[in-house]
């Protein structure tokens, strides 16, 4: 094909420059440039490789690369002509005709191939079965990738109007499909173009501008789709086939975060990492990256023999090299825990096994105390005396000034891993305190979910609790982050969270996302803050500041009046370890508020499941 346009444009030049009649003079010295035009443009199609894209898919860079290879073969030929004993010369009007027809005419056989193919797969389409009327919400980049996809590719789909908040584009086109208006006008651009799907186009939007269009899509009665990815946007990356049903986490107040770990492979590769807790859902992601980077050995520490041999059969399949041992076995079994340490010989331990809901630990004190508080002990123990370089334990961002027993024995666990670090210099002891893990096992999306399918109501506890939340990577990424950072030793971790959220703001959310609407097709029942729950949490105590590491948005906290343990907390835990047996709920009360501080009460209903 390169070949016959090159001589059809130079037979063209010709001919228009001599009156479609040419001269006898000049009959050699064409057949003479039409063999030399020919081999030179044919070489050069090949060696800027025109001749292997495919043409349905041509674009900017294709023709830019036609246009380089067009002036370079004019150059060449201009130099060869001038070695020829070419009488008479070739006129530079030739010459210059020649360059633009050899463009002009290939890029018109690739144009008008891609119009053909993207037209009879319009047609196929459309015997195909309908397609579904859709407005894009957003006519930026973004925006323009969807509409050219669509427009090629139309399995499906109908676009048939954009919208955006950018007063500067209303009334423009968009690939022949005009801008109507803003967001805030989507219900009446719905109904005037009979619209049957709305797609928000916005990658780059911050979670409060998502949750802005979402509410306008939720008053009109139409599903609509989100294009997750600025990186695909930027790599020009967009197809239908990223299309997908928003999700929770894109509704976060803040953007989530994504911290960088090129450490961490060097750290993890070829070491022996134990997890306890590894089936629950903080250990079974850990346990998943964890295995990403090529440990010698990866142990899994658990009592939930279920979730366990399943989380096993994932990772052999997905790691079938990885040496991976799952132990059935309680974290209080001092037999068992020390047997496998002695085996094992792990040098990174995370302590992810304990106890985590608020009311129920209200009522359990005793099994708060002996898991949260004196299995971290045991834990420690047996990672120091089997040599572990690495303790990292999960809290929990009740642990700062806890108004709750869970929240007050995770303080003390912190405490207990922060005293070790004075006592036991060889080993490298981290705390890591979360916010509240968004589809966690117990955690509030869940039980939504679950209220939803039932038909309501949504209870939550009060109209303006509010919590910090995370996305299960960010606190798998935070963990492993704070396991090789240096100012993170014998501290506490934490991830900049952003603002809370209002529990009653992501109940809402959670309706739209399954398609139900707040005060028609379900209701939100406000029960009253349970026991030890709080109205709003926080992420550092009174006596506790914040302080900024090398990683951005990772923190660490700092005392004001100096560290608010001694070596004497460990002894007084052995203490209570010796006779729990014997103590009551008000004992033990007590003990908690003697290390951390009296535990503010907050009465109030116990028995019905809430959100926040």
């Amino acid at each position: 094909m390169y070949g016959a346009v090159a001589a059809g444009a130079l037979l063209a030049a010709f001919l228009i420059r001599f009156e479609a009649s040419v001269p006898g003079p000049y009959a050699t010295t064409l057949r003479i440039a039409l063999v030399t035009t020919v081999a030179v443009k044919l070489g050069l199609a090949l060696g800027f490789r025109l001749t292997t894209g495919q043409w349905r898919f041509v674009g900017t860079g294709d023709v830019v690369r036609l246009f380089l290879a067009g002036t370079a073969g004019s150059f060449l030929l201009v130099a060869l002509w001038d070695v020829l004993p070419l009488q008479p010369r070739i006129p530079w009007s030739v010459l210059a005709m020649d360059w633009a027809f050899f463009i002009i005419g290939v890029a018109a056989i690739w144009i008008t191939y891609r119009k053909v193919f993207e037209h009879v797969r319009f047609v196929r389409a459309g015997q195909n079965g309908d397609r579904r009327r859709v407005v894009i919400v957003g006519a930026g980049e973004a925006g323009n990738l969807l509409a050219r996809e669509i427009l090629r590719f139309p399995m499906g789909y109908r676009l048939v109007a954009f919208v955006d908040d950018d007063s500067s584009k209303w009334g423009s086109t968009l690939h022949g499909v005009s801008v109507i208006g803003a967001t805030h006008d989507l219900p009446a651009v719905v109904g005037l173009v009979r619209a049957e799907e709305v797609i928000i186009a916005t990658p780059s939007a911050r979670p409060e501008q998502l949750r802005h269009i979402v509410a306008h899509c939720e008053a009109i009665d139409v599903p609509f789709k989100v294009l997750p990815g600025i990186r695909e946007v930027l790599d020009g990356d967009v197809s239908v086939d990223h299309l997908r049903e928003l999700r929770i986490d894109d509704l976060l107040g803040r953007e989530p975060i994504r911290l960088e770990l090129p450490e961490l492979a060097e750290d993890l590769k070829g070491a022996r990492v134990l997890i306890t807790g590894g089936a629950g859902s903080i250990g079974s992601e850990l346990a998943r990256q964890v295995a990403i980077h090529r440990p010698e050995r990866l142990v899994l520490y658990d009592q939930a023999e279920t979730d366990l041999y399943f989380l096993e059969l994932e990772l052999r399949e997905r790691h079938p090299d990885l040496e991976l041992v799952s132990i059935v076995g309680d974290i209080l079994d001092r037999e068992a825990l020390d047997a496998a340490f002695r085996k094992h010989r792990p040098c990174r331990v995370f302590h992810a096994a304990a106890y985590k809901h608020v009311p129920m630990m209200e009522t359990n004190v005793r099994e708060a105390v002996r898991n949260n508080i004196l299995g971290t002990r045991e834990v420690v123990r047996a990672a120091v005396r089997h040599g572990a370089e690495k303790f990292v334990l999960v809290s929990t961002d009740k642990a700062a000034a806890p108004s709750s027993v869970m929240g007050a024995t995770k303080r003390v666990a912190e405490l207990v891993t922060m005293a070790c670090q004075e006592r036991y210099r060889s080993t490298s002891f981290v705390a890591v305190r979360f916010g509240n893990v968004l589809g966690s096992n117990g955690s509030v999306i869940p039980l939504f979910q679950k209220q939803l399918k039932k038909g309501g109501p949504l209870t939550v506890t009060h109209p303006e609790v509010t919590r910090y939340f995370m996305t299960t990577s960010e606190a798998v990424q935070l963990l492993l982050q704070a396991s090789v950072l240096p100012e993170a030793q014998g501290r506490i971790a934490m991830l900049d969270m952003g603002e809370p959220v209002k529990i009653a703001d992501l109940a809402r959310n959670v309706a739209r996302l399954s398609g139900a609407r707040v005060g028609k097709d379900v209701e939100i029942r406000y029960i009253g803050l349970r026991a030890g729950e709080k109205l709003h949490e926080t992420l550092a105590s009174e006596e506790e500041r914040t302080a900024p590491t090398c990683v951005e948005k990772v923190r660490i906290v700092e005392w004001k009046d100096g560290p608010p343990w001694d070596l004497d907390v460990l002894s007084r835990i052995d203490g209570i370890g010796d006779r729990l047996s014997d103590a009551s709920a008000d004992d033990l009360r007590l003990f908690l508020s003697t290390i951390v501080g009296a535990i503010r009460e907050q009465p109030g209903p116990t028995g019905i499941p809430a959100g926040g």
